[in-house]
């Protein structure tokens, strides 16, 4: 090979490789906008007679629930609502009684499934506290009850019926306080300052039978409206008398508890409507079996839980 041929040689391995480039190609925006865009309606034309027709079907349709709406209202409303919005015929009947025992009844299986001992209602600061107003279900008790009270304590393990006045329970039991909103079943709410001992220290120190499950709270110290004895009595969960928020409260907002707020022993379950919350109560028994309670025989829930 002669210098030429090495030169050509040389030359054409130093030329790199063509690179091509791959043909771009162009897309319609246009088009894909015009893909995804909204198309106009088409027009349907229809008879005036079919219009008319399905118009009043409509009409006749929704009559009828309206119409099924309002007998299932009036089914299911007190009669004294009824008469005061112009309804006079009775309307009360077992199968009312039945289908608003059955709501009330899975109310209570939810809010029971729902409860938790590990679940608190909030705490608040003192600056939230607001005014809470005397709520006797009847008249408010003439004080002349206080020296001779005393909590009876039935259903024990012990088979004992045992009884302590206020000062035996302050000198056994120590004092916890919390700032809790109580809650009424009217709709209206307040946050106050309470302090007593905690049920669940009440439990351990005296254990129920084994086979209780359920607390009956009473007060025979409430009146009716009219001022007449009108025992009070409630149904208390075990689980929610263990809760640690649960208070038989002696204190409220720093001071003694005044015959307004249940003197001298009152019932305090932050987790349950406030006709849960007894005043002034006399007697705890513990049973096996649901026991009576006040408001659920007057068409309330026995649960109540919040």
């Amino acid at each position: 090979m002669n210098n030429e041929e090495k030169s050509d040689s040389l030359q054409e391995k130093d030329i790199p490789p063509t690179v091509v480039e791959p043909e771009v190609k162009s897309v319609s925006v246009k088009k894909l906008q015009s893909f995804l865009g909204e198309r106009p309606l088409p027009a349907i034309e229809m008879a005036p007679r079919i219009v008319r027709y399905q118009s009043r079907r409509d009409f006749l349709v929704f009559g009828a629930g309206a119409l099924a709406a309002l007998a299932g209202a009036g089914f299911l409303l007190p009669q004294e609502t009824l008469s005061r919005i112009g309804i006079h015929g009775n309307m009360d009947s077992p199968e009312k009684e039945w289908f608003l025992n059955k709501a009330l009844r899975i109310d209570d299986d939810v809010a029971e499934a729902l409860y938790s001992a590990n679940r608190s209602v909030p705490i608040y600061a003192k600056s939230q506290i607001t005014p809470l107003k005397n709520n006797y279900n009847g008249a408010t008790p003439d004080p002349g009850y206080i020296p001779g009270w005393k909590l009876t304590l039935d259903g024990l393990a012990s088979g004992l019926s045992i009884s302590f006045d206020i000062r035996n329970l302050l000198t056994r039991f120590s004092v916890h306080d919390q700032i809790t909103r109580l809650v009424c079943v009217e709709g209206w709410s307040a946050i106050a300052w309470w302090a007593g001992l905690r049920l669940d220290d009440l439990l351990r120190a005296y254990p129920p039978m084994s086979q209780a499950k359920w607390a009956r709270v009473e007060s025979s110290v409430n009146l009716d409206a009219s001022g007449s004895p009108d025992p009070y009595f409630m149904s208390l969960d075990l689980a929610t008398a263990r809760h640690p928020q649960t208070l038989l409260a002696t204190h409220f907002n720093g001071q003694p508890l005044s015959v307004d707020h249940g003197a001298p022993l009152r019932l305090l379950v932050p987790v349950k409507l406030g006709l849960k919350n007894v005043k002034a109560i006399t007697k705890i028994a513990y049973v096996a079996e649901e026991p009576r309670d006040y408001w659920a025989e007057r068409g309330y829930s026995r649960y109540d839980g919040i």
